[in-house]
């Protein structure tokens, strides 16, 4: 892993910083509960499309602060949403802030939070949404789902993937032709129009953790047989390799030589191929919520939060930041794309 590491920091620098940016992505989103400034569900109807909030060091009378302050909003004007600073008191941004009652990692009841001010200003980084919730919080608990779908999700169907692969490559005949024809016809149908075909099949009055599961189930299944056909196809040639006929000689099980002597011989192509895999499961997991049949609220993810943009244009052209989950999702799938050819390139033996 080190040396995959420092040649992919040599070779592609895009892809190594791609990298970090995920890691950074799926830290903030394990740690989402602690350091949002507010529940991810924490309803304020009083600051419906409140605009994000300025941070300032400087007082208007011309008094400098090290430490950052905000002014508490107001409603100026009801109809527009327009609001405005109330800059007759300061409020400090203070770190492990003790606020509403929420649970770290869903389990653990707590009231810290990494940074927030006090009431009754408050602290929209990313400005808030129709029901007066913070913006910044429910894209940080969004991460949550919008990015573990797609590794829980590339997990399942890689495995299928391989398993089935391994198994048609190296026993061939009509077993063969059967896992292939089967997967064949997975990739007839439009993958679209296949997981909307799959989620009408599920009932609409599920929990937030059901759809999490179901979406998974669903993006596994559509995702699995395009990387049997090409494993298929790499068992077929390392299956007359030596080092599987010694160990097929000294009696070993015909599971034991596709999962501990040929699989593996894989693993280059399969971990590029996962990489450049997982944004088409983020992509999907959004296309369902802007189609209303992905998470649903308040469960929040990235999808859903901009399904609530696209529907209004009106929306989009006066309260501008409701678009700024699509700037993650954006920025989550090129990195992937990025890292996932950057991996190629490290992989690759004629790059050495």
């Amino acid at each position: 892993m080190k040396e995959v590491l420092k040649r992919l920091k040599r070779r592609n620098k895009l892809a190594y910083f791609s990298l970090v940016a995920l890691l950074f992505l799926y830290l903030i989103a394990i740690f989402a509960d602690f350091i949002a400034p507010y529940p991810y569900d924490l309803q304020n109807r009083e600051f419906s499309y409140c605009p994000p909030t300025r941070i300032h060091f400087r007082e208007i009378n011309g008094g400098f602060h090290l430490r950052p302050f905000v002014y508490k909003y107001h409603l100026k004007d009801p109809v527009s949403r327009k609001y405005e600073e109330d800059k007759s008191e300061v409020y400090f941004i203070r770190l492990f802030l003790r606020g509403t009652k929420h649970k770290l990692f869903g389990v653990i009841p707590s009231r810290d939070y990494l940074f927030g001010v006090g009431a009754p200003a408050t602290l929209y980084l990313f400005g808030a949404d129709l029901y007066g919730r913070d913006t910044f919080s429910r894209i940080l608990q969004g991460a949550r789902v919008s990015l573990s779908i797609g590794i829980i999700g590339v997990s399942i169907s890689f495995f299928l993937g391989l398993l089935i692969g391994g198994i048609s490559g190296y026993f061939g005949g009509k077993l063969d032709t059967f896992l292939m024809r089967m997967a064949e016809l997975m990739m007839v149908f439009p993958g679209f129009y296949l997981m909307l075909a799959l989620r009408a099949t599920f009932p609409t009055t599920l929990s937030s953790v059901q759809v999490y599961l179901m979406i998974v189930i669903i993006l596994s299944l559509i995702g699995w047989a395009s990387l049997a056909r090409v494993i298929r196809g790499m068992v077929l040639s390392l299956r007359e390799e030596d080092y599987v006929l010694a160990a097929k000689a000294i009696g070993a099980s015909n599971l034991r030589l596709i999962v501990r002597h040929i699989l593996p011989n894989t693993l280059s192509y399969t971990i590029t191929a996962a990489t450049l895999s997982i944004p088409g499961y983020i992509l999907g997991e959004s296309a369902l919520s802007l189609l209303g049949l992905g998470i649903q609220e308040p469960q929040s993810s990235w999808g859903n939060m901009l399904a609530a943009a696209i529907g209004n244009l009106q929306v989009i052209s006066h309260f501008p930041w409701v678009l700024i989950p699509g700037l993650f999702i954006f920025i989550s799938v090129m990195a992937f794309n990025f890292l996932g050819d950057g991996l190629r390139d490290v992989f690759d033996p004629k790059t050495w």
